[in-house]
């Protein structure tokens, strides 16, 4: 089948095939024609499969039928995206399929002031964050109600970091009379309970299993100590120097740390995470992109954000609290039917992750290195690692608390203008009370600032 049994004009399938688009994948041959008859969509399918072009190609095709206008602020079609660097990648998709419609992009680490202007034209697409969705929301900055076509994109993950509570938000914004489609790579209770709610008797569509993972993945495991973990992965990256390799740690800061040790170590190597301002994280990924990067480091902010075709190597130098996470992880490679490999690091106390990993594969990870932690010696390091991290958090806690607070004092006898202190009055005498040097207000009653999109 091609684009044109789809039903497509001519002038989109030639749009498509100068994206290099001239196949459907199976989701899209199997949501598109089910969204071009206006049904909602829940669809199920790996990471790599083709999802965001499922999506797109239908929401442009009504877009562009309708050809209507909206008022200030106003919006006809809405895409929700997990992250900025996924987001990113939306809009280059649908640039890329159409040049007739006004595509607006919304995420944190941007000027909210500078969105808030482009919206006040209205849009025909809007991609966005639900964090900072919901900060234009505040501000009476974007309207909802006419939107006639909605899109969840990654809406497992927008659940596992914590957009639950905006999801809801944005849905009693949106107007009842619209056409939904909702993409997820898992389908776990909470994605269909949400599914329940934005959706009106959805066609589910389903190329894989849910939590499977590419065919043309390769696992493997090695059993190693949390210390000897840097030593091996250098190792490997040696061994692998063709091809570009991506490196999953668990923390920001050990993201950055491991980052900065591979470059002193000799590698042309970036990072992506959550202390990484918006125009940092675009830099390391189109650097990594174009090949002037061979390694980026990234947390989980990336396991979702990042279509490169060609990475080989995925390393999760730390293995995900959340086993599905390993999914999408592992999703960055074997894109398109390429091969690709994956490649875990299991400490002790990560056998219980290791696990839960397998469980969710349906499959046991092959061990091409060290031995299988033993019951008792997981148990033993899972508990020592849980103490650890209370007496690092109790330590920080103390610093912080007995951390002189920062005074400016004038030196004994003296004013801050240099004169004695004695030919002063006394604020008592003065009838009036001192002002506070720093001019802070008073505690309990200073304003906040808007809250930050989780990263």
């Amino acid at each position: 089948m091609n684009f044109t049994e789809l039903g497509l004009s001519t002038k989109l399938v030639t749009r498509l095939e100068s994206l290099g688009l001239t196949t459907p994948t199976p989701i899209q041959e199997k949501a598109i024609p089910h969204a071009l008859e206006q049904r909602d969509v829940l669809g199920i399918a790996q990471t790599g499969t083709g999802k965001t072009a499922a999506f797109s190609i239908p929401l442009v095709v009504a877009l562009s039928k309708q050809n209507e206008r909206v008022g200030a602020f106003g919006v006809r079609g809405l895409i929700l995206s997990p992250t900025r660097e996924l987001a990113n990648q939306i809009v280059e998709t649908l640039q890329g399929i159409t040049s007739d419609l006004r595509i607006r992009l919304v995420v944190g680490g941007k000027s909210i002031n500078v969105q808030q202007q482009q919206l006040s034209r209205g849009t025909d697409v809007l991609v966005a964050t639900p964090g900072r969705l919901i900060d234009l929301l505040d501000r009476d900055a974007v309207s909802l109600d006419k939107t006639k076509f909605l899109v969840l994109d990654e809406a497992d993950q927008m659940l596992d970091i914590g957009f639950a509570h905006a999801l809801r938000r944005i849905a009693g914004a949106l107007g009842k009379d619209r056409q939904t489609m909702m993409f997820s790579a898992t389908m776990p209770k909470a994605i269909a309970d949400l599914a329940s709610g934005y959706l009106t008797n959805p066609v589910r569509v389903e190329v894989s299993q849910p939590g499977k993972v590419a065919d043309k993945v390769s696992h493997a495991v090695h059993f190693v100590t949390k210390d000897d973990k840097k030593n091996l992965l250098i190792s490997l990256l040696n061994k692998n120097k063709t091809g570009r390799s991506l490196v999953f740690a668990r923390t920001k800061h050990g993201a950055e740390r491991l980052m900065k040790q591979l470059e002193q170590t000799g590698f042309n190597a970036a990072s992506i995470h959550g202390n990484k301002s918006q125009g940092q994280r675009d830099r390391a990924i189109a650097n990594f992109r174009d090949g002037s990067v061979e390694i980026l480091v990234a947390t989980d902010v990336a396991a979702r954000g990042i279509d490169i075709p060609d990475i080989e190597q995925v390393y999760n130098y730390d293995l995900p609290n959340v086993p599905e996470n390993y999914v999408h992880r592992i999703g960055r490679t074997a894109r398109a039917g390429r091969k690709g490999n994956a490649i875990a690091f299991c400490s002790a106390e990560e056998m219980s992750e290791l696990r839960a990993i397998e469980k969710v594969l349906s499959i046991g990870i092959e061990v091409v290195g060290g031995t299988p932690w033993s019951d008792e010696t997981a148990k033993r390091a899972k508990s020592a690692a849980k103490e650890a991290t209370k007496n690092a958090a109790a330590a920080r806690t103390e610093a912080r608390r007995k951390k002189p607070r920062q005074t400016t004092k004038p030196a004994a006898g003296k004013s801050s203008a240099g004169k004695s202190s004695a030919s002063k009055p006394s604020a008592s005498k003065a009838g009036a009370s001192k002002p506070s040097s720093n001019n802070r207000p008073p505690r309990g009653k200073r304003k906040r600032g808007p809250k930050r999109e989780a990263a």
